[in-house]
């Protein structure tokens, strides 16, 4: 589970919360689930100074370190190195030496906090820069070029000498992915899949570095073939993130619509109308993503792939409806056809007593079903079922 430097770092973050109360939250819900810490992999996502960038270098790398060490004294093992960012007075394109080096700095931060703690954290680290803008193209795509195979060979490179020039061989030997652009991406309303012919020389470069692999972003809405192709071309760390707010999105929707069913209309959580209300009275999280006329921008709200309503189910209004309609459908109780013309999928395991017919248990699985994906995709024993 990964936090990324603009959600959470030392001063807050977007989120409010700082490394400390991230890892809090994930093992409180760990042990909610009865998932063993030990299973809990806590990862900090383009760490450096992403969040600083208007500032000169020298000011946004002391804040660089400071976020990296942080986010190792609480508990996040995996840690991505991440300097590609351009601050004020940079040279612009950023040399790759340069973005290696501060790379390195943080590492040798990083080992620092590492080294200082009780019980020293078995760091991993991830190198790369050439990564999509997290949550999903803000303009309209239609393909994508993959990294080019000698650019990451130079990444690589590059990184290994500055690891080498910082004295940090020992950790060198702990970086186990490198960030590549496999060609794969999406937009609000389309999925760029990955073809692997196109990144066929790309894939084989890792097979020239042993212990290293591809960690690719943005992987949501890609087919369960095409993320099965990505673990067979050695992107063996595969990240998503609104492809499973989407799913609860909709699972979320389809119960709303099936309250409108067997709901009288005064008792009606009114769930897809609190939703459009808090994200009208509040559009900071969506009003710079979603252009077009007001009908398109509506229709982009509730059903964009990039999905800015996740930003919004906090809300205490939208919260209050989301807890009505699971009351109000566990109260009523939801008739098999209807369940099975809006839930399909949860309708056949809830005929065949594989998942309960209660409200949450069924938008929990209805996110479970893009989990499943890439469990089948990374060959996870009982996947294909």
């Amino acid at each position: 589970m990964e936090a990324t430097s603009n959600q959470v770092d030392q001063y807050g973050g977007y989120t409010g919360m700082q490394p400390d109360d991230f890892a809090a939250l994930v093992y409180r819900i760990a042990d909610q689930a009865e998932l063993p810490r030990a299973q809990v992999v806590l990862g900090g996502d383009h760490l450096g100074p992403n969040r600083w960038r208007d500032l000169g270098p020298a000011e946004a790398m002391d804040r660089a370190d400071a976020l990296v060490t942080a986010y190792v004294r609480a508990g996040f093992a995996k840690i991505h190195l991440d300097c590609s960012m351009v601050c004020a007075g940079d040279p612009v394109p950023l040399p790759g030496t340069l973005v290696a080096a501060r790379a390195a700095r943080l590492a040798r931060v990083a080992e620092k906090a590492a080294g200082e703690l009780e019980q020293r954290a078995d760091l991993v680290y991830v190198i790369g820069t050439e990564v999509p803008v997290p949550g999903g193209a803000q303009e309209t795509i239609d393909a994508l070029t993959p990294t080019a195979p000698d650019a990451a060979r130079t990444t690589v490179a590059e990184h290994r000498a500055a690891f080498a020039e910082a004295g940090l061989d020992e950790a060198w030997e702990r970086v186990i992915a490198l960030v590549v652009q496999p060609g794969v991406e999406f937009d609000h309303l389309r999925v760029v899949d990955y073809e692997p012919d196109a990144a066929r020389q790309l894939s084989e470069v890792v097979t020239e570095h042993p212990g290293l692999v591809f960690e690719a972003h943005s992987t949501d809405y890609q087919t369960r073939t095409a993320l099965a192709e990505l673990v067979r071309d050695h992107w063996a760390v595969l990240k998503v993130g609104p492809g499973l707010t989407f799913a609860l999105r909709e699972a979320l929707f389809a119960l709303a619509a099936i309250e409108d069913e067997l709901i009288g209309e005064a008792d009606r959580s009114d769930l897809v109308n609190a939703v459009e209300a808090a994200m009208l009275a509040d559009p900071t999280w969506w009003a710079g993503y979603y252009d077009g006329d007001p009908d398109q921008q509506r229709l982009a709200r509730r059903y964009s792939y990039s999905d800015r309503s996740r930003y919004y189910w906090p809300h205490p209004a939208v919260f209050s409806a989301v807890e009505r309609l699971f009351l109000n459908l566990d109260d009523a109780g939801i008739p098999l056809p209807v369940l099975s013309e809006h839930l399909p999928e949860q309708y056949r395991r809830v005929r065949t007593g594989e998942l309960p017919g209660n409200a949450r248990a069924l938008v929990v699985d209805h996110v479970r079903d893009v989990l499943r994906d890439y469990a089948y995709a990374c060959g996870a024993e009982g996947a294909s079922a």
